[in-house]
């Protein structure tokens, strides 16, 4: 393979990863629109009734939620393939905590098809009492899990794409910074629980590095040229 069809082969892989990031970002906000509007805090009866009058859109936004988590594996193989020239070793790093993400994710969309049969299911909602079925349901912190590995594996992405020329330095910091931010929020609402919602705002850095360098790689790829000294 040539070193032009190599240079190709980057900027297409780049181009996907650029459509995954606004693809998986649109499928997770999908899902937490529609699955947030079911949840009453704190009324498990209320939550349980809303979800048996609409199972179906229910479903949908759970499955919107695992196609974000199987598409999550070909932005990781996108980036991957678009950053390893720079430093195989670190790229393949980053890959192994976004594929980790990405199978962390699909573990919790099955714990959250297993909540739904909790609420939906007259048997289930038989052999426990409205207290125990609502401290079921809300016992995992498992997205904040999901998210510290998404994060570690965004820091080596973006320090690869800052070491590079490959997009405007503007958006690699940005996105570093973001990166980090992401498992800073976390490992706070693990520690701090009470403060969760407050740390939320943390992730605002990461949507807009996410869609900016999601446009970017999409319609521009990568500059795989080096800059004129």
């Amino acid at each position: 393979m040539t070193s032009t069809d190599i240079d190709k082969s980057q900027i297409a892989y780049a181009r996907l990863a650029g459509f995954m990031f606004l693809f998986v970002i649109a499928a997770d906000l999908l899902s937490m629109f529609i699955t947030s509007r079911f949840d009453v805090p704190g009324n498990f009866a209320e939550t349980a009734h809303r979800m048996m009058a609409s199972e179906m859109l229910y479903r949908i936004g759970l499955c919107s939620g695992l196609i974000g988590s199987l598409c999550t594996v070909f932005l990781a193989i996108g980036l991957y393939v678009a950053v390893k020239p720079l430093d195989n070793n670190l790229a393949l790093l980053a890959l192994v905590f976004r594929l980790a993400e990405a199978t962390l994710g699909g573990v919790l969309n099955i714990f959250s098809f297993i909540v739904l049969k909790l609420y939906i299911g007259a048997d289930y909602r038989n052999a426990f009492d409205a207290n125990q079925l609502s401290a079921l349901v809300h016992l995992s912190p498992g997205s904040d899990i999901v998210a510290i590995f998404f994060g570690m594996g965004s820091i080596f992405f973006f320090y690869l794409f800052f070491r590079s020329t490959y997009i405007p330095k503007v958006l690699s910091v940005l996105g570093l910074f973001a990166s980090v931010l992401v498992p800073i929020v976390c490992f706070g609402g693990l520690i701090s629980p009470q403060h969760a919602k407050m740390l939320q705002l943390g992730w605002l850095p990461m949507a807009v590095a996410e869609i900016s360098v999601g446009l970017w790689l999409l319609i521009k790829g990568v500059n795989v040229r080096p800059r004129d000294s």
